[in-house]
């Protein structure tokens, strides 16, 4: 039994959040009546305060983008000016949906996760192209009235999968690329820090040493540089011409002469397709079992008795969801190997001064047929 008194304060209370709650919608009409006025009204954006994280994450080469907010999230909308690629994250259960992009006009992706009610914690795996730098752009709309919307840019980098190392493998065949110039310390290293991800803002000293690893293939870069002469070593030709490209770009903005030389080392091209090789091989295979699964299944269906299937094929069929979740959270990533293998083809022969753009059908029928030794042996025919 509860006691009066107990009773009255209950009754009290109640009657004034009743009271309160008059009074909230009385001004959230007075406030509507206000912004819709012919006569104009005044509009107070809602302030909400972001949590937001873009980071490499080294275990699978990808970027994941963290945005948390204190209210629920109703919409995230990420845009981007370079490609990248969306991979699926199990602890993301946003629905996402792909808008029309014009990549002539710099927008290669225009996506909008749409989240469930009472989301607060958004997840985004990205993954980059090397060579490409840009802006990734989320677009962060709160379930809040009225309507708003917060930006978030992050920086994608030239050579953004790589990694800070402490050590550095010279046993490697490895390319030499050199730069002398009338450049001082800071200024290679604000190009570094533009360059290369986990580089300390500013360097202390007249010569500073870093030491990378590519987080998707384990090759590795040294960059080594004091005032007027900068030296970079990889046994990634790739790594190299991304380098050179960027920042004589960078010395050509500021009106800066270099002296460039490159020492190539042959033996750093069967090394580096040999280190493509089994993500390669996995991806073909995947992809070859998810091809078949549709005929499997539909063999199994007017078909009582699967014994006769070869143990392969059976395989298939018992794994068939877990094969197509694989496939489907990285979706280009076959293409993205291909890319990598035609961009170190062109790289190879632009350090020659052959354009062998030509030839990339040709290579890209040999990727079709994928053997590694023929593969090689492209690579090392003169065209």
């Amino acid at each position: 039994m509860i006691a009066p008194e107990i009773q009255q304060k209950i009754l009290s209370l109640k009657a004034e959040v009743d009271e309160l709650q008059e009074q909230v919608i009385k001004e959230r009409e007075q406030y509507q009546l206000s912004t819709q006025s012919e006569l104009g009204g005044i509009s107070a954006v809602p302030y909400f305060s972001i949590n937001d994280q873009f980071y490499l994450n080294h275990e699978d080469a990808s970027y994941l983008l963290t945005i948390e907010v204190q209210t629920a999230v109703d919409n995230v909308l990420i845009q981007s000016d370079v490609p990248v690629d969306l991979l699926d994250s199990e602890r993301n259960s946003a629905v996402v949906s792909y808008s029309a992009c014009d990549p002539e006009n710099g927008n290669f992706l225009l996506a909008t996760y749409r989240c469930q009610a009472n989301t607060t914690r958004l997840e985004v795996k990205i993954r980059s192209i090397e060579g490409q730098h840009g802006t990734l752009q989320a677009y962060i709309t709160p379930r809040l009235q009225p309507k708003c919307c917060q930006v978030r840019q992050y920086h994608i980098k030239p050579l953004s999968l790589h990694r800070r190392s402490h050590s550095f493998d010279i046993n490697k065949p490895l390319n030499v690329l050199t730069l002398k110039g009338a450049f001082s310390v800071g200024e290679m290293h604000a190009w570094i820090v533009f360059c290369l991800p986990e580089v300390p803002d500013k360097t202390i000293g007249d010569t500073a040493s870093f030491y990378f690893v590519s987080t998707f293939l384990d090759t590795v870069l040294s960059c080594s540089y004091k005032k007027g002469e900068a030296v970079f070593k990889s046994d990634n030709i790739s790594t190299i011409s991304i380098l050179k490209d960027f920042l004589t770009k960078e010395a050509t903005k500021r009106k800066i002469r270099l002296e460039i030389s490159c020492d190539i080392d042959d033996s750093s091209i069967p090394h580096t397709l040999n280190l493509i090789h089994p993500k390669l091989e996995e991806q073909l295979l995947l992809a070859k079992k998810v091809q078949l699964i549709e005929a499997l299944k539909d063999l199994q269906l007017h078909e009582n008795d699967t014994s006769a299937l070869t143990p392969e094929y059976q395989d298939i069929l018992d794994n068939a969801e877990h094969l197509q979740r694989e496939f489907k959270r990285q979706p280009c990533h076959l293409e993205r190997l291909y890319g990598m293998i035609t961009d170190l083809y062109i790289d190879v022969y632009k350090f020659q001064g052959v354009n062998v753009k030509s030839k990339v059908p040709a290579l890209l029928q040999i990727l079709d047929n994928y053997d590694l030794s023929t593969l090689i042996d492209f690579f090392q025919t003169k065209p």
